[in-house]
């Protein structure tokens, strides 16, 4: 008992940003290097996409199932990992065969749609809007310290499912630090979840969607797309660090930023948005404009990404829940469309079409201020 009273002594951003490390660290090996592990295993392009679809669907179905059914607190924080970790066990065990490796990337989809959020909501509970950033950008260096590391010394399939395991044992460790931070904090129950609805504020929603789908020519493509404008493998390499860099200061200097409008920074950045995607469309073989396009990552992800998480904790009381939403409606069922329609679309004018979702996510967050200030005007002739 005093080694745990102890423990919750310890300043909340050290478990957070070992957390926020490890899981991206985690998060990068899946994202860049799995899909080049499983065609090493003779997984056809086809099969690849239906594998990298699985886990962001189950990041958008799981926030259904806290509705009603479970409340998100640190047991069932804790259990997300262990079978993160459990999955990335079976990866190994599975993975020359298709379906039984499915089946693996469904356990571990609906893991990790559990854990991120849980860890944002205690975040956001227990830090300032200035040192958030400070200690979110841990997971932006751990995703680039892991995707250096591996590119020079991954020689075999196995060894990256072999780090993947490592990241998830470390995440575990990290987690059950962070759950104690909030081991004596009244959970969110189901009976209270009862009353969220995303019906509420849906322009909003919608708006996240847009958003993530428009990134999905730029996470699908982007390599594909500047190798074939005459970019070299390794100066597109560089554009990609060099986006994360950007990523990485904004995480540490936008503090000052959040203490404004969130909503306006949300538009401010979703703008930016159609602004990078039309760089990437008309200058594709410019090598400056490129990186001009790139340094706008720390607007349109970064300073987003803060933002929103930051004003979905404003707009509704069962804070994890929405956050869960959040993550699964943009990343989850946004990652997942946005892939699809980037392959389908994929050519010269695949980032006009990204632009275009960018600008119908960016009226979609003007249609929801107009509904934010009927709402406004409604509660208060009821209060009258």
């Amino acid at each position: 008992m005093r080694r745990i009273q102890s423990l919750r002594l310890v300043k909340p951003e050290i478990p957070l940003a070992l957390f926020y490390f490890f899981y991206f660290s985690l998060v990068g090996i899946y994202v860049i290097f799995l899909p080049k592990i499983l065609l090493d295993f003779n997984y056809s392009n086809a099969e690849v996409g239906i594998i990298f679809a699985a886990a962001p669907l189950m990041r958008f179905f799981i926030p259904f199932a806290f509705l009603r059914f479970v409340s998100l607190d640190h047991r069932v924080f804790l259990l997300s990992l262990l079978l993160t970790f459990i999955g990335t066990c079976l990866f190994v065990v599975t993975v020359e065969n298709f379906w039984l490796y499915l089946l693996a990337n469904l356990l571990f989809g609906s893991a990790v749609g559990v854990s991120l959020p849980y860890v944002e909501t205690i975040a956001l509970k227990t830090l300032s809007k200035s040192r958030y950033g400070k200690v979110r950008l841990y997971g932006s260096i751990g995703f680039v310290a892991i995707a250096l590391w591996l590119g020079k010394v991954l020689t075999t399939p196995y060894e990256g499912l072999y780090y993947l395991i490592a990241t998830a044992l470390f995440t575990l460790f990290a987690g059950g630090c962070v759950a104690l931070l909030d081991g004596e904090t009244k959970c969110e129950t189901h009976e209270e979840n009862r009353a969220f609805s995303l019906l509420l504020y849906p322009w909003f929603w919608l708006s996240m969607l847009l958003m993530q789908i428009s990134f999905g020519g730029f996470y699908s493509f982007f390599t594909i797309y500047e190798t074939g404008h005459g970019i070299s493998l390794e100066m597109t390499s560089w554009l990609w660090s060099f986006g994360v860099a950007c990523e990485i200061i904004m995480l540490y200097f936008q503090g000052p930023l959040l203490q404004r409008d969130l909503l306006l920074l949300l538009k401010i950045a979703t703008f930016a948005a159609v602004i990078r995607w039309l760089i990437l469309y008309l200058f594709p073989e410019t090598l400056v404009l490129t990186f001009v396009a790139q340094a706008l990552h720390a607007v349109t992800f970064a300073l987003y990404y803060t933002a929103a998480i930051s004003y979905v904790f404003t707009l509704y009381s069962q804070k994890a829940l929405a956050q869960q939403f959040f993550l699964g409606i943009s990343f989850g069922l946004g990652g997942s469309i946005g892939a699809f329609i980037a392959g389908q679309v994929y050519g010269k004018n695949l980032f006009l079409v990204e632009a275009l979702f960018a600008l119908f996510a960016l009226f979609a967050l003007f249609a929801h201020t107009k509904r934010k200030i009927d709402l406004a005007r409604e509660a208060s002739c009821h209060a009258r």
